[in-house]
């Protein structure tokens, strides 16, 4: 199961076959089909308000966008998305996608011309409207699908086998997501109330906040249903529609007897892995020659999702070197008359599964530290020049590694690269420090959005940053990315960490 505490295990759902949770509901049935109406009737209320009439022109524009907001959508992860990343997320995603399509649309118009049949009007109107409707129908369709859930309808009966920590942070996850269609229903266990006190009462289980039952019949938590016969009873009399198995998976016995035992009934039966005891990093369901498997430590940027992030880095980086260009050779003249030395300085950094690359960066010091060791940079640092003082706090500095990403060994998005003498130091410092290469660095992150910027000067800041990196891995986007890229522009000019 996935957890919402930081630095725990979480499943990208984006990534696995399907979610026990959303799989096969009414809702996302619905919904693409709510999303194709709006366009189709945005198009033609805005062209019966500027013409009169709708043509075969205008019907065929808006089937093709519905094509490409459809497909646009799969790849941004509006359509299939995990609800609980809020409203906030699903606007940001919504607007991406629509933004792909329109491109997509412009770029078909301009091909064949067909673009000569609307006026301009109809179309900024028709672009400005779509999304508008589309959020409007999804927010609609929001607030049915919890009116129907909080009245009990549409909703299944799912109980749990396993009174432990990961059957709390189960129990957890169903109570704070109605979304998720799902009545709890009670734990069933075999085990005594001594024994699930122990249990719960371990140290390191102290952050699911947990209320351990001082017995069976202790009505501060949810209670203690019976045993895991009963649980079979009250599947077999229809009363419990789902059955989650959190034992853990030592318990094989167990396990095995219990899975026998629900066979015969009509309950569907789901085993909730203790996977958590690991740092996974977007875990995703495989198969190795028809065997399931799950991997714990993997890329996120398989596929199309790879090649997605690919294209933006080109796209958005030749872009922006472009506009910039004049304002990077004022600023390599200037670096150039401040001190003796090189107008660049390219320090070897960890990149893609800890390759070996070249970073470039304007020269802000006079001395280019490069070697084993690496002393970071310190507020009033007397290597920093005057020139390289306001590039550090403007970020500046870093607009070379511009380059990096033309040429693929870095992303405008991802785990800032740290130099190589500070990864082989906290590589053995901090656990799973060496994930973050799982990745390619990039210019800006989640971790330098969120307050991780600037100097590192104990261990309890680089693990901040760490964990960070970590979290953007595991919960990659293309939304994310455009999130922490507009984000880094306000950092940047407020932030005073940068020396």
């Amino acid at each position: 199961m996935s957890s919402s505490t930081p630095g725990t295990s979480n499943f990208n759902r984006a990534n696995q076959p399907a979610s026990i949770f959303g799989d096969r509901h009414w809702y996302d049935f619905v919904q693409p089909c709510l999303d194709g109406a709006s366009i189709m009737a945005s198009l033609v209320t805005v062209k019966l308000f500027a013409r009169g009439h709708v043509d075969e022109a205008a019907w065929a524009m808006g089937l093709i966008a519905v094509i490409v907001f459809s497909l646009s959508s799969q790849l941004t992860g509006l359509q299939g998305r995990d609800r609980r990343h809020g409203v906030d997320n699903e606007i940001v995603s919504l607007i991406s996608t629509w933004t792909l399509t329109v491109l997509v649309l412009a770029l078909v118009a301009f091909a064949t011309r067909y673009g000569e049949m609307f006026s301009r009007s109809v179309m900024f109107a028709w672009v400005a409207m779509s999304p508008a409707l589309i959020g409007l129908t999804r927010m609609c369709l929001r607030i049915v699908q919890v009116g129907l859930l909080r009245r009990g309808i549409g909703t299944r009966k799912v109980a749990i086998a396993g009174w432990n920590p990961l059957g709390q942070r189960t129990r957890l996850n169903i109570e704070n997501e109605p979304s998720l269609g799902f009545s709890f229903a009670g734990f069933y266990d075999d085990r005594s109330i001594s024994r699930l006190q122990a249990e719960l009462s371990k140290e390191e289980n102290a952050e699911l906040h947990v209320d351990v039952p001082e017995s069976a019949d202790d009505e501060s938590t949810p209670q203690l249903q019976g045993t895991l016969q009963e649980l079979t009873a009250a599947a077999r009399a229809g009363e419990v529609g789902t059955v989650l198995v959190t034992l853990p998976m030592r318990a094989e016995k167990r396990i095995r007897s219990l899975l026998d035992e629900l066979s015969d009934t009509t309950a569907s039966v789901y085993i909730v892995p203790d996977f958590f005891v690991f740092e996974l990093l977007h875990s995703r369901w495989t198969q190795v020659g028809g065997l399931p498997a799950v991997s714990v430590f993997e890329n996120p940027l398989f596929g199309i999702d790879g090649t997605a992030k690919r294209i933006a880095d080109l796209a958005i980086a030749i872009t922006g070197l472009i506009a910039i260009s004049i304002p990077m050779a004022l600023i390599a003249i200037a670096v150039k008359l401040s001190s003796p030395g090189p107008v660049f300085f390219r320090q070897r950094r960890y990149g893609l599964d800890g390759q070996e690359i070249r970073v470039w960066k304007f020269r802000s010091m006079r001395a280019c530290d490069d070697g084993p060791v690496v002393k970071q940079a310190t507020q009033n640092d007397p290597r920093i020049t005057r020139v390289g003082s306001i590039l550090r706090k403007t970020s500046l500095d870093e607009l070379p590694q511009l380059f990096n990403v033309i040429e693929g060994s870095m992303s405008l998005v991802g785990p800032r690269p740290h130099a190589s003498a500070h990864n082989e130091q906290y590589r053995g410092l901090i656990r799973g420090y060496m994930m973050r290469h799982k990745v390619k660095p990039g210019i800006t992150g989640l971790a330098q959005v969120s307050g991780c910027r600037g100097e590192t000067e104990t261990l309890d800041k680089m693990q901040k940053r760490v964990e960070f990196d970590h979290q953007y891995i595991r919960t990659w986007s293309l939304a994310l990315d455009l999130r922490i890229l507009v984000r880094t522009l306000f950092v940047v000019w407020k932030q005073p960490e940068a020396y």
